[in-house]
């Protein structure tokens, strides 16, 4: 079987795991403070539809209603014509499509508002580059082509005034001013650069490398096989290296030498001294204490009985895609991707909620007002938030093609979307 999976259209099959009867309950918006300086903007979610190349902008609380859509790649024609001119290009193109891309190309991975709330930053995988896109126009107000051939996840510092994206064939991450795209530093990392997460006040930058993720030697005996993976910790005034985290070595000191050392989404305590992480082709996660430099406990969560255990047949080798915190960081927000659920652990007895059905969701996030979790179904076209109290499903609200990151952002007040439509 091949990595490349059809799942539009597929739907929860969970029969005999998930408790039936999920009651919708209401959210109440409470609003959330603009950045200082900022009284005339308006607190949104974006959503990257990544098969689309746009991006829906959402309310961030409440109804969680559509406020417009945003074209992240205007340029579109003039990017596919240096495409088809440069052959290696071209390879890389069309190997995102038919590989991570599922056969898809993949136009908007991450993206970030800038403080003014004037632009989107958005990575754009099949085309190499993080473009910055005027709110108002829908111009393109700044493009960066990263290095090698494939851009990815990005990061925005707690200022909001860099961003950091993945350059995942080039093994670095590319520092930029938000407002000009200009590089301010850079650095390298272990194989196929993922999740990037500031701490310390911005003071450092975290990177998780994943690996190769497209190939089927899949095999717990084969994974030495998908590279030089670990997590990359640099100091963001010089960039340069401060530690270096494989959790290979920690894994196995914990008893898991089965399962794979490739770190996919994290989750920090607000205090920043654990962190939650996915690795790839588990059904759970697991806890690191960050000054004790070890594991401390592992959650398993349920597989779907529909769910075939053959890991070749995960999308990009992930079962689970996607966790997030409550503000208060007593609650974690799982995305089971490949499992076809979402669910809202208690992080002191690791005890799960209702499993909500969903399908192939493939993030999380928190809602504007921290009481929801938010994730993107990407089989559905849809985002689901589900209430942290309760663990149940609140509403689905319907979005672009194959959704993915969702971001917590900025825009005008009373803007609907650019005036190109």
């Amino acid at each position: 079987m091949t990595k490349t999976s059809s799942h539009r259209g597929r739907r929860a099959r969970l029969s005999g795991v998930i408790t039936a009867g999920l009651v919708a309950t209401g959210l109440v918006a409470t609003g959330s403070a603009a950045p200082a300086g900022a009284a005339q903007l308006r607190e949104v979610m974006f959503v990257g539809n990544n098969w689309d190349g746009t991006a829906d902008v959402i309310a961030s609380t409440g109804d969680f209603g559509r406020i417009g859509r945003v074209n992240i790649i205007p340029d579109r024609e003039e990017r596919l014509r240096e495409i088809y001119l440069n052959p290696i290009k071209l390879i890389f193109f069309l190997g995102i499509r038919h590989g991570p891309g599922e056969g898809h190309d993949q136009f908007v991975d991450d993206m970030y508002t800038t403080p003014d709330g004037s632009a989107v930053v958005a990575s754009r995988p099949s085309f190499a580059d993080v473009v910055s896109v005027d709110l108002a126009t829908g111009g393109i107000r700044w493009r960066f082509p990263v290095s090698g051939f494939r851009s990815d996840h990005m990061a925005v510092s707690p200022d909001g005034s860099r961003v950091a994206v993945s350059a995942s064939t080039s093994n670095t991450v590319h520092v930029l001013d938000i407002d000009t795209g200009r590089e301010v530093g850079k650095f390298a990392t272990g194989d196929k650069p993922h999740e990037n997460v500031f701490t310390d006040g911005g003071g450092r930058l975290w990177n998780m490398s994943i690996g190769e993720v497209n190939t089927d030697l899949d095999d717990p005996a084969l994974d030495f096989t998908k590279g030089d993976r670990r997590i990359t910790v640099v100091d963001t005034a010089t960039f340069r290296q401060e530690r270096v985290v494989d959790m290979r070595q920690r894994l196995d000191a914990f008893g898991r030498s089965d399962l794979s050392d490739s770190v996919r989404p994290v989750a920090f305590t607000p205090d920043e001294s654990t962190l939650y992480f996915q690795v790839s082709f588990f059904n759970g996660f697991l806890e690191y204490d960050v000054a004790g430099d070890r594991v401390t406990r592992l959650k398993e969560l349920p597989k779907n009985p529909g769910t075939s255990d053959d890991r070749t047949t995960f999308v990009n080798d992930s079962r689970h895609h996607g966790m997030s915190m409550s503000p208060a960081g007593d609650k974690l927000c799982v995305a089971g991707t490949m499992d076809d659920y979402a669910t809202v652990v208690d992080r002191a007895s690791l005890r799960e909620g209702p499993l909500v059905p969903a399908a192939k969701p493939y993030w999380a996030t928190v809602s504007g007002d921290g009481r929801a979790c938010v994730i993107s179904e990407s089989g559905a076209d849809q985002v689901t938030a589900i209430d942290f109290a309760t663990g149940r499903k609140l509403l689905s609200v319907p979005v672009g093609d194959h959704p993915q990151r969702v971001r917590v952002g900025h825009v005008p007040q009373g803007w609907a979307g650019p005036a190109n439509g």
